[in-house]
């Protein structure tokens, strides 16, 4: 199919077409695509690209944005057929855009996401470095950011299984958080004003620190090394916290119960339980401490 071209503004414009074939674009640079589709049989069909801009075009084909330097996508469509779409790239920008595709972003050094749906994110934004997201909502996000660095996220509500886990310098405000085994094996988190909710946070990081959180779900951040918490509220289902945890705690309100922390302190209103036996590992001399007029 001959494209529509049209210079401008250092681009080549192209605009309402259809593309079908196999690598219709490859190699393409410098170049703004206006309500343009892609879908198959024919896959990858900007590999290879770099100074891309697309504005209200559809990726219905498999695997459109792979090795690309610097795309701006705006207005966009993903559909579910367009999997797997932006792989080992960088300086990608995504602004108010529909993800419905699967596997989405791997391998991305440089990455913006603004005003950006992803409803069906199962194994999202692996191994990639430099991300950060403003009013992102995902969901199905299954290991989300698995091996991810220096990410800032904001605005941000996620509804997926094991996010974040091995990832290393974090920061995230005002999100809503529903994720069983989140944080496991991180490095360097630090959560703001946010509401966690799923059994089994945090095991086995390093350095995670959570300010003006709430956190819900049995046996949370067990196994953490330099865990710190600020201010935090845990809910009733918060049972058997911080076994084997070195941490600094002040947590607003009670807790149902904690076992065996290894080190530390932890000053709350109230205790439901505390277990202390012989399984408790050195130094084993963690305090929990009852704030003055608590029960």
């Amino acid at each position: 199919m001959t494209a529509v071209l049209e210079k401008t503004n250092a681009l080549t414009l192209i605009t309402r077409q259809a593309y079908t074939e196999e690598r219709p674009l490859f190699g393409a640079h410098d170049v703004r695509l206006e309500e343009v589709s892609f879908s198959g049989p024919g896959e990858s069909a900007l590999k290879e690209c770099r100074n891309i801009e697309a504005v209200r075009c559809t990726f219905a084909g498999k695997y459109p944005l792979w090795h690309n330097r610097g795309a701006l996508i705006t207005n966009c469509i993903f559909p579910e057929t367009g999997r797997a779409a932006i792989w080992y790239s960088q300086n990608i920008t995504m602004k108010n855009t529909r993800v419905d595709a699967p596997k989405m972003f791997r391998e991305v050094d440089g990455l913006l996401l603004e005003d950006v749906q992803l409803p069906n994110a199962a194994e999202c934004l692996w191994n990639c470095r430099s991300a950060r997201l403003r009013r992102v909502d995902v969901q199905k996000g299954d290991y989300l950011f698995l091996n991810g660095r220096n990410l800032c996220a904001e605005d941000f509500t996620l509804q997926g299984n094991y996010s974040f886990q091995y990832t290393q310098n974090v920061e995230i405000r005002r999100a809503k958080i529903q994720s069983k085994d989140a944080f496991w094996n991180s490095e360097n988190v630090t959560v703001y004003d946010s509401e966690i909710t799923g059994e089994y946070l945090g095991w086995h990081s390093k350095n995670l620190r959570l300010v003006n959180c709430t956190i819900s779900g049995t046996q949370p951040l067990c196994y953490a090394e330099g865990l710190v918490l600020e201010n935090c509220i845990m809910t009733q289902d918060c049972d058997l916290c911080f076994e084997y945890a070195s941490l600094k705690a002040d947590i607003k309100g009670g807790v149902a119960s904690v076992k065996n922390p290894r080190a530390g302190s932890i000053t709350a209103d109230a205790y439901g339980n505390i277990i202390l036996d012989e399984h408790i590992k050195s130094p084993g001399n963690c305090q929990t401490i009852r704030r003055s007029g608590g029960k």
